[in-house]
């Protein structure tokens, strides 16, 4: 794979899907070429004062087009100027980055969390193109996005803390509730979220790759400021770490330490 490269990217469209929820489409076929489920993508805000970049993931990607689709929710001031754009606009982006997802398995679980849940949606296109199984769990805090998309590639099974869709509590309730069984579990989310489906993979010996949300630097593994705690050594420093950005955000769930 070529080395990403910072460089003006064209805007698609942007959508609003919720509240704080925005979907936006780039134009550009490398980028769209070497893309897999589970990386993501860095965008720079134009505001010199915000010198680092954004880490979105990467939600759909159309090789055919030569597009790919970013959701992110909107949560400070470049991720508001990003909702902002418009089409025909430009942004300056860096990606594909990071180690995306394996695909393997014939039955699989795929959770996905909050703003988790974005690429799970490229990983059960792909699952469901190689003739894996999909069922989807998905966990929301409030309004619901991406579930319709979800019910193309596989059965959909919602959770939320109030009850008001699905099931009432977490997507390991969820999942307990409807009785799902697999022999691979992909999830995204936050920690505490991960934790969860750690226990409960290892409990259950199936295995699981999680991908970890971090608040990331540089994006290219460079700076450190994303290490989490590793089984292994990392080769770059010598410590018990990996580099979300550069050595995941994907691992296998005990290759890491939550």
């Amino acid at each position: 794979m070529s080395k990403a490269v910072k460089k003006n990217v064209a805007i698609q469209k942007v959508e609003q899907l919720s509240s704080d929820i925005f979907s936006m489409y780039l134009v550009d076929a490398s980028i769209a070429n070497q893309a897999k489920a589970g990386q993501f993508i860095s965008l720079y805000s134009q505001d010199g004062s915000n010198l680092l970049p954004r880490p979105i993931s990467i939600c759909e990607i159309d090789q055919e087009e030569g597009t790919i689709r970013l959701v992110f929710r909107v949560v400070g001031k470049g991720t508001k100027e990003f909702s902002k754009l418009q089409a025909g606009d430009t942004i300056a982006a860096m990606g594909p980055l990071g180690n995306g997802f394996t695909l393997e398995g014939q039955k699989a679980i795929l959770i996905g969390g909050g703003i988790g849940i974005p690429p799970m949606l490229e990983l059960a296109k792909q699952l469901h193109a190689k003739g894996v199984e999909v069922q989807a769990v998905l966990g929301y805090r409030d309004a619901l996005f991406l579930n319709d998309e979800f019910e193309q590639y596989g059965k959909v099974y919602i959770s939320t803390e109030d009850g008001s869709v699905g099931t009432k509590g977490n997507v390991i309730d969820a999942i307990k509730e409807h009785g799902l069984m697999a022999d691979m579990i992909y999830a995204c989310g936050p920690n505490p979220m991960l934790r969860g489906v750690k226990a409960y993979a290892m409990e259950q010996n199936i295995r699981a790759q999680i991908s970890l949300e971090e608040k990331m630097a540089c994006g290219i593994g460079a700076c450190l400021a994303c290490v989490c705690k590793s089984k292994e050594k990392d080769a770059h420093s010598h410590v018990h770490n990996k580099r979300i950005c550069k050595d995941g955000p994907v691992f296998y769930c005990e290759e890491v330490e939550l």
